[in-house]
């Protein structure tokens, strides 16, 4: 008889699946994000790490379901660098925030002190406090990663 040769699959975890998409940037992007993503998960432990792998974007969502929409903070990745983005309705009395889209703003992210800088601290604290549903007060969320969509974003055509 004859031995066959089964091609194996290899299933890599959530944790090594974000390293494995963390490591397609640059050295300086990749220490930031990890810097940010520890300083996010420690600021909210009972969140969901929702990872998206868009096009040359990575995009990490901390929220108290399994819904993007739905979190309280995100964290962007590209080529142009680190953002943290907050909801576009939350008070920003320092005017930090940058953008000007419907559902968020951001604030780039240059270093790991950034997240420490207490306008930042206070965005994100009116950030957990405006939460709809709230943050667990216990426990620790899970690492999702999510599938593309199919479909196209609202208001954007799909590309043929």
């Amino acid at each position: 008889m004859k031995a066959s040769r089964e091609s194996t699959t290899t299933f890599l975890s959530a944790e090594q699946q974000v390293k494995h998409l963390i490591a397609k940037f640059g050295a300086k992007h990749q220490a930031l994000i990890r810097s940010a993503r520890k300083s996010l998960r420690k600021r909210f432990p009972s969140a969901n790490e929702l990872v998206y792998d868009y096009s040359g974007k990575l995009v990490i969502g901390y929220s108290p379901t399994e819904r993007g929409l739905e979190a309280v903070a995100a964290i962007a990745l590209g080529a142009d660098g680190l953002r943290l983005h907050v909801s576009a309705k939350l008070p920003d009395p320092k005017k930090i925030l940058l953008g000007s889209t419907g559902l968020t703003r951001f604030v780039w992210i240059e270093s790991p002190g950034t997240l420490k800088r207490p306008e930042v601290d206070a965005l994100l604290e009116a950030a957990r406090g405006q939460a709809k549903p709230p943050l667990r007060a216990g426990g620790s969320g899970q690492l999702i990663i999510k599938q593309k969509s199919a479909k196209s974003r609202p208001g954007r055509k799909a590309k043929r």
